[in-house]
């Protein structure tokens, strides 16, 4: 005996889906809609950067008249031989100007400063019993001579040390220190009765041998 048995179920069929025609325009509508706003905003892209490009399209003519209008009001200058030479030669005197501003800053000319500083110094060094009667000064200053006289000769010490409390003088040694009766004036007649001895002594301070071209300076008591 045999016997068939049916293993289909219609709920495991796959089932067909059917698009109407209404569905059909409802989406075609849907789509075009979409489309017509892609539309409009790529439209109004393209008139905003087309709004753009005319402004600076505009700008940039604004800015070439401009430019032409100056080029016109101020033509470029054609270049002066004459002035260039002044140019030139100012030039060269502006530097020959500093060099020499070098060469007197290095002191390899001497004292630039003059020498009322060295004279205000041994006015301001003034010791009691103690004047002066010659003044040499060499060069940038650095030989100094003083020649004077002093009432006694234990008052040279401290003179020659406010000697070295001026500030023009700091740094300056004395190498000699000479200290002497004057020269007595000479006796015409030998009977005659000598000259009374003076009371001061005469003295030559020396910080380094002076040439004869020195400036020099009397003193006073």
């Amino acid at each position: 005996m045999s016997q068939q048995i049916n293993l289909f179920n219609p709920r495991f069929e796959r089932k067909k889906e059917y698009v109407t025609a209404r569905t059909a325009s409802q989406a075609l509508g849907v789509l075009v809609l979409v489309l017509l706003a892609l539309s409009i905003a790529g439209q109004r892209k393209v008139a905003a950067l087309e709004a753009r490009e005319a402004g600076m399209q505009a700008a940039l003519a604004q800015g070439e008249a401009r430019r032409d209008k100056t080029m016109r009001d101020f033509p470029p200058r054609k270049k002066d031989p004459a002035l260039e030479q002044e140019v030139a030669a100012a030039e060269a005197q502006r530097q020959l100007l500093q060099d020499a501003s070098a060469v007197l800053a290095s002191g390899e000319l001497g004292n630039t400063q003059g020498y009322a500083g060295y004279f205000r110094a041994l006015s301001q060094a003034r010791v009691e019993g103690v004047w002066l009667t010659g003044v040499s000064i060499s060069g940038a200053g650095n030989a100094i001579g003083l020649q004077g006289r002093a009432l006694q000769a234990s008052l040279l010490p401290a003179y020659i040390k406010r000697l070295g409390q001026q500030e023009v003088l700091k740094g300056k040694t004395f190498s000699s220190l000479d200290i002497g009766l004057p020269e007595q004036p000479a006796v015409a007649d030998a009977k005659a009765p000598a000259a009374p001895t003076v009371p001061y002594v005469a003295f030559s301070l020396q910080s380094a041998a002076t040439p004869a071209s020195a400036a020099q300076a009397g003193g006073t008591r």
